[in-house]
């Protein structure tokens, strides 16, 4: 499901304590909240991993990868938006859910990597803008700056005309796929 100009949408969370729920996402401009189809494939791949894990969703948008994970006892997440009307929408998703174990910050998903951190993270989701050249910079700064966790599991969702990205060596390709516009990745940390 898209949002267009003028419309507003919704996310559908698929499963977990929360399945079956429905969650506005407002209208911004280059939002692509990911589809059921493909968030059902990409869950399946996570169910190992999910119970106790601490999520970063960069770029997030609808929050649509980070509720589902949450749903799904995720122990916490911290969501990045850089619009201000989806992250204060972000926020209001959670207290609809009585969410209190994810954070939304509304700033650039690439400054606040560029300041490192002392909490590490297990799964982080990664959705960038398309046609914006921002998933090779994101996946190093968040190697060289201390964001994950030493198996940690990378989740990368791009337009699939995109050329393959240089990552770093230490990332290696568990499973890909692609539906219509949009390939999709899971990545472990070694």
């Amino acid at each position: 499901m898209s949002v267009g100009k003028g419309r507003s949408g919704q996310v559908r969370i698929i499963s977990g304590q929360w399945r079956s729920r429905k969650l506005p996402v407002n209208d911004v401009e280059g939002l692509r909240p990911t589809t059921d189809r493909v968030k059902e494939t990409v869950f399946n791949w996570l169910a190992p991993y999910l119970d106790g894990a601490n999520c970063l969703d960069l770029f997030a948008g609808s929050g649509g990868l980070s509720f589902e994970a949450l749903s799904r006892y995720a122990v916490g997440a911290l969501l990045i938006e850089k619009d201000r009307g989806a992250a204060k929408q972000l926020q209001t998703n959670l207290a609809t859910l009585k969410c209190d174990n994810a954070v939304v910050k509304n700033q650039d998903s690439l400054s606040v990597l560029e300041k490192g951190t002392t909490q590490q993270f297990d799964i982080v989701f990664i959705d960038p803008p398309f046609r914006k050249n921002l998933l090779e910079k994101t996946c190093h700064l968040l190697e060289s700056k201390g964001w994950l966790s030493e198996n940690a599991m990378i989740y990368i969702e791009v337009e699939s005309e995109l050329a393959a990205p240089t990552l770093p060596d230490n990332w290696h390709c568990l499973k890909t796929k692609q539906a219509g516009q949009v390939s999709f990745a899971l990545w472990q940390r070694n």
